[in-house]
């Protein structure tokens, strides 16, 4: 079976610092990714390769069974979709909802001289539907506030009907109101079998879906630990990737870090399922 992300050992170099640093990779069908990681760690810069918006200064990266280097990048990033804060900027503010999330099927930010069809914007409509912002579609972007920008952007990725879907941050800048709509909205996109390959990024284990499968941490561009989110998100590996002792709790399927007082014993994982 061929992987949807295989990157061997995979290096950005900039200005003589490794960004990512000999990363390997690989992300099979089917699979729902957190990459977590401090500041710097290379998360963003890893979900720009896997977007195919970036190109590895040495190793390989292959995106949905096409090497990049080898590939025509505007056809492959059809097939991506992507919700970032870097894409959200070039969106107009003065753009309809509805128009925001149907441009994403020419994988456009902005409506020009192209046409859609009765069937895409019934997609549209059903996308925002999907994330509870369907009484929004004749509002203008500019006008929504983060929570609701946030929900827009992941119908919008979705409008072209990915293989996969990468997720840079959605949940920073939001309230917890917020961040719980938007938890509960990625639960049950990764719940769904029909749903694309998801690769979430993110600071926080608090906004780890229920649904994911697999989880990457990252520390100072390099691998910390990969794996099933079950076997590799613990007390140990959290505190390896952060540089900080660290409690990891997981309560009725969601996940929460705290700092371990000094002094106290050494971190740990609590579990209640």
């Amino acid at each position: 079976m061929t992987a949807v992300l295989d990157l061997k050992n995979v290096t950005i170099r900039r200005s003589r610092t490794n960004i990512l640093d000999a990363v390997s990779w690989a992300v099979d069908d089917g699979q729902r990714w957190v990459v977590l990681g401090r500041n710097g760690a290379g998360k963003t810069t890893l979900l720009q390769v896997a977007a195919a918006r970036m190109h590895p200064s040495k190793g390989t990266a292959a995106v949905l069974g096409e090497r990049l280097g080898r590939v025509d990048v505007a056809e492959l990033k059809t097939r991506i979709g992507l919700c970032s804060a870097v894409l959200a900027e070039e969106i107009p503010a003065a753009e309809t909802v509805l128009d925001v999330v149907l441009t994403g099927a020419y994988g456009m930010t902005g409506r020009w001289r192209e046409t859609y069809e009765n069937v895409d914007e019934a997609r549209a409509r059903d996308l925002l539907t999907a994330f509870r912002v369907d009484a929004l579609a004749d509002r203008t972007f500019g006008t929504l506030s983060e929570g609701e920008r946030k929900r827009v952007q992941i119908a919008r990725a979705l409008m072209a009907d990915p293989e996969l879907l990468l997720l840079d941050e959605p949940g920073a800048g939001l309230d917890l109101g917020g961040r719980e709509e938007l938890v509960g909205a990625l639960a049950e996109l990764a719940g769904d079998p029909r749903s694309p390959v998801l690769v979430l990024v993110t600071h926080h284990v608090e906004e780890i879906p229920p649904g994911f499968t697999h989880v990457l941490l990252l520390r100072e561009g390099q691998v910390h630990a990969a794996g099933p989110l079950d076997e590799v998100l613990t007390a140990e590996n959290l505190t390896g990737a952060f540089g900080l002792p660290l409690h990891l709790d997981h309560v009725d399927g969601r996940w929460s870090a705290r700092a371990v007082p000094v002094g106290a014993r050494q971190p740990r994982r609590r579990a209640k399922h």
